[in-house]
C-alpha cells in the first residue's frame, strides 16, 4: 500500500477530530461564549451543514486542479479556520469558521477519496478506502478524547490549536507522498464528468449507504442517554462503553478493508444484517447492562464493517468522474448522518423512549439489504465505449 494512502488517513485523522471533538468541549465553549449550550451544540450543526454542501461544489470547483494542489489547499483553509477560531472572542465568527471548515473538509474528503483509488489497483481500493476512512474510526477512538482531555486542562481553545498544527503537518506529508500534476489524458470537463456519474445504480448505492448510515447513527447518536437512562449504566462508565464502541468500529472498517474487493456484496449483506441482527437484540435487551455492553461493541464493528465496501464499490460503477463519485459518497454519508438523529429524535419526542432508536436502526438495516437485493436485478450500467459502438451499429 502506498505512503501516501497512509499520509491521507493521517488527515483525515486530524480533521476529523476537530468534527467530533466538540461533543467534550461544549460546556466550556458556552461559558467562555456567554451563549446556552444549547447554542453552542448548533456549532456541530454548522459543521454538517458544510459537509453537506462542501463535497459536490469543491468537487466541481477543483476538477481540473491536480489532485495535491487540491488536497494542500483544503488543509490550508481548514487550518487557517481554526486558528481563527482559537483566536476569535465572538459566537457567531465561530460558527460561520465551523461551516467553512466542514466545508473545505468535505472538499478533502472527495478528492482523498479520489486519489486513494487512483493512487492502488482496483483489487485494492476497499482497502485503501478502509485506510482513508480508519483515520476518522481513530479520530473517534484517540482524537475525540485528547480533545477533551486538552479542553478541560487548556481550554477549548487549544484544542483548535491542536487540530490546526495537525492540519499543517498533515500538508506536509501530503506533499511529500502525493504526485505532481493531474493524471494522463485530457483535462476533464464538468458536463461530461456529471454525465459520467448519471447511472441509476451509482445512486441506488448513495441511498443504500444513506438508508444504512441512517440505522447506525438513529441508534449511536443518543448512545449515551439510552446507557444510563434505558440501561441504568452509571454516568462514569459511559466514556468507556462508548470506547468499546470505537474499537469495534475500527476493528469492522479494518475487515471490512480486507474483504471489501474480493466479496464486496457478500460484506455488505453480512454487515447489514449484523447491523439489523444487533439493533433489535439492544431493543429487546435495553434494561441488561452486560448484553448491551457487548452489543454495543458489535454495533461499532457491523455498522463501519460495510464502509470500505460503500466507499470504494462506487468507483467501479462508472469510468472516470472518480472525484464526483467520492463527493457523492460524502453527501449520503453525511444525509445518513443527519437523518438517523432525526428520526430518533421524532420517536423520543412522541414518548416511545431510547428503544425505539434501535428499533428504527432494525428497519432501516433491514431496508438497506432490501436496497442491495434490489441493485443486484439491475444490468450492470454500459462504459461509454460499449454505447459508442452502440451508436454506430
Amino acid at each position: 500500500m502506498p505512503l501516501a494512502v497512509f499520509v491521507l488517513g493521517l488527515a483525515i485523522f486530524a480533521q476529523g477530530t476537530s468534527e467530533l471533538m466538540l461533543a467534550g468541549l461544549l460546556p466550556g465553549m458556552a461559558h467562555d461564549l456567554g451563549v446556552s449550550v444549547p447554542d453552542a451544540g448548533l456549532l456541530i450543526s454548522a459543521f454538517a451543514i458544510g459537509m453537506l454542501v462542501g463535497a459536490p461544489v469543491l468537487a466541481l470547483l477543483t476538477l481540473r486542479w491536480p489532485h495535491r494542489r487540491a488536497l494542500l489547499a483544503f488543509l490550508a483553509m481548514f487550518a487557517l479556520t481554526h486558528v481563527v477560531s482559537a483566536l476569535t472572542p465572538g459566537y457567531w465568527t465561530l460558527f460561520a469558521m465551523r461551516i467553512v471548515g466542514a466545508f473545505v473538509y468535505a472538499g478533502f474528503w472527495a478528492v482523498a477519496a479520489a486519489t486513494a483509488v487512483d493512487l492502488v489497483p482496483k483489487n485494492a481500493r476497499g482497502k485503501a478506502m478502509g485506510i482513508v476512512a480508519g483515520g476518522l474510526t481513530v479520530a473517534a477512538i484517540v482524537g475525540l478524547p485528547a480533545g477533551t482531555v486538552i479542553g478541560q486542562h487548556l481550554g477549548w481553545r487549544a484544542a483548535f490549536w491542536a487540530v490546526a498544527a495537525m492540519s499543517a503537518a498533515s500538508m506536509a506529508g501530503v506533499a511529500a507522498t502525493i504526485p505532481a500534476g493531474r493524471r494522463e489524458g485530457a483535462p476533464p470537463r464538468i458536463r461530461d464528468e456529471v454525465r459520467t456519474v448519471a447511472v441509476p445504480k451509482l445512486w441506488l448505492l448513495y441511498g443504500t449507504t444513506a438508508l444504512a448510515t441512517s440505522g447506525l447513527l438513529v441508534t449511536f447518536g443518543y448512545l449515551g442517554a439510552f446507557l444510563t437512562e434505558a440501561t441504568g449504566v452509571a454516568d462514569a462508565w459511559v466514556p468507556g462503553v462508548l470506547a468499546l464502541y470505537g474499537v469495534g468500529a475500527l476493528i469492522g472498517i479494518t475487515a471490512g478493508g480486507r474483504t471489501a474487493d474480493r466479496w464486496g456484496v457478500p460484506t455488505l449483506y453480512t454487515g447489514f444484517a449484523g447491523l439489523t441482527v444487533v439493533s433489535v437484540l439492544l431493543a429487546l435487551t435495553a434494561e441488561s447492562p452486560i448484553p448491551v455492553v457487548a452489543l454495543v461493541f458489535l454495533l461499532g464493528f457491523a455498522g463501519f464493517g460495510t464502509n470500505p465496501t460503500l466507499n470504494s464499490r462506487a468507483f467501479g460503477m462508472v469510468d472516470g468522474a472518480s472525484t464526483l463519485v467520492a463527493a457523492g459518497n460524502v453527501v449520503a454519508f453525511n444525509i445518513g448522518i443527519t437523518v438517523g438523529p432525526w428520526l430518533g429524535g421524532l420517536a423520543l419526542d412522541a414518548g416511545f423512549g431510547y428503544p425505539s432508536t434501535a428499533w428504527i436502526g432494525a428497519a432501516l438495516g433491514a431496508t438497506a439489504i432490501a436496497a442491495v437485493a434490489l441493485s443486484q436485478t439491475q444490468r450492470p450500467a454500459k462504459r461509454p465505449e460499449q454505447m459508442r459502438t452502440s451508436v454506430n451499429a
